[in-house]
C-alpha cells in the first residue's frame, strides 16, 4: 500500500472479461492501492447485477489489500444502494451536452444532479461529475459553472489531467475546481498531410511523460494545496501493446513526482 496519504487507483475498463480475482491480483500486482470500477454492461459488475455484485467485488479486492474508490456508472437508484452496501462512496459521470444547446444542456444537467442530492444523502454516496473531450462539458471552468449552486457535500467535479491539456488549460489554473483527480495524457497528433485543403486531429492518448499535460507540474501543484484525495490513473493509451506494462511505469512515474 502507498506509505503516503495519497491513494493511487487504477480505472479497471481495460480488462472487462477478467475473473474478479484474477482483476484483483493484477491491480495489486501493478502497485495500485485501489481500483474505480465500471458497472456498465459488459463489465464484471453491471447495472443489473451491482446489487450483488459489487459488494462481491469489493470484498474480493479487500482481500488483496485494495479499496474500491469510486464506480464509472449512471444515476439510477439502484447504483446508489449497491455503492451503500458495498461501502463505495464516489460514483463518476460525465457532463453530457447536446450540440448547439450547451446552456440548455448544462441547466438540464444541473437540474438532474439537484434531482438525484436526496439519493446521495439517503445513501451518502456522491457523485463525481468529470469533464471530457466531445459532447460532454470538456474543461474545468466548464465543470466550475455546472457545479455552481450544488450542495459540494454530495456533487464534486472530477478534474482529468488529459482533458483540460487538450483544452488549453494550464493545471495551476484547472486545479482550482478539483475534488477528485484523474492522472492521464493525451496530444493532437495530425492525420492528413500538408497537401490536403484543410488539416485534420486526432486526440492521441499515451502515456504519463509524453503528452500535453505536465505531470511533474500537477504534481506540485497538489503537492502545494496539500491535496490528500485519490489519484485515479485511468489506464487509456491508444492502441497499446501492453496496458498492464504502460500503468506499471506510469504509476511508478507518479508515485516519484508525488514522493
Amino acid at each position: 500500500m502507498n506509505k503516503t496519504a495519497l491513494e493511487f487507483t487504477v480505472f479497471t475498463k481495460p480488462w472487462p472479461t477478467e475473473p474478479i480475482p484474477e482483476l484483483a491480483k493484477l491491480v495489486a500486482g501493478l502497485g495500485f492501492d485501489g481500483a474505480e470500477i465500471p458497472v456498465r454492461p459488459g463489465f464484471q459488475v453491471t447495472p443489473d447485477n451491482a446489487g450483488k455484485m459489487l459488494a462481491e467485488l469489493v470484498s474480493v479486492f479487500g482481500d488483496h489489500g485494495l479499496k474500491v474508490v469510486s464506480i464509472a456508472s449512471s444515476l439510477e437508484e439502484s447504483i446508489f444502494a449497491a455503492c451503500a452496501a458495498a461501502g463505495v462512496s464516489t460514483i463518476r459521470i460525465m457532463g453530457q451536452i447536446k450540440r448547439g444547446a450547451y446552456v440548455q444542456s448544462e441547466e438540464a444537467l444541473r437540474d438532474q444532479l439537484r434531482g438525484v442530492i436526496p439519493l446521495c444523502e439517503r445513501y451518502e454516496v456522491r457523485i463525481g461529475v468529470q469533464e471530457h473531450y466531445g459532447d460532454n462539458i470538456s474543461d474545468a471552468f466548464g465543470l466550475r459553472s455546472l457545479l455552481r449552486g450544488l450542495d459540494s457535500r454530495w456533487v464534486c467535479a472530477i478534474w482529468d489531467a488529459a482533458h483540460d491539456a487538450l483544452a488549453g488549460v494550464e493545471p495551476e489554473t484547472g486545479l482550482d475546481v478539483v475534488s477528485m483527480v484523474n492522472l492521464k495524457n493525451a496530444y493532437y497528433e495530425r492525420t492528413n498531410g500538408p497537401e490536403a485543403e484543410a488539416a485534420e486531429w486526432h486526440r492521441h492518448f499515451t502515456s504519463g511523460r509524453h503528452g500535453l499535460a505536465s505531470w511533474p507540474r500537477i504534481a506540485a501543484e497538489l503537492r502545494r494545496r496539500n491535496y490528500t484525495g485519490p489519484i485515479c490513473l485511468t489506464a487509456e493509451y491508444e492502441e497499446p501493446a501492453d496496458v498492464a506494462q504502460l500503468c506499471r511505469e506510469d504509476l511508478h512515474y507518479a508515485r516519484e513526482l508525488f514522493a
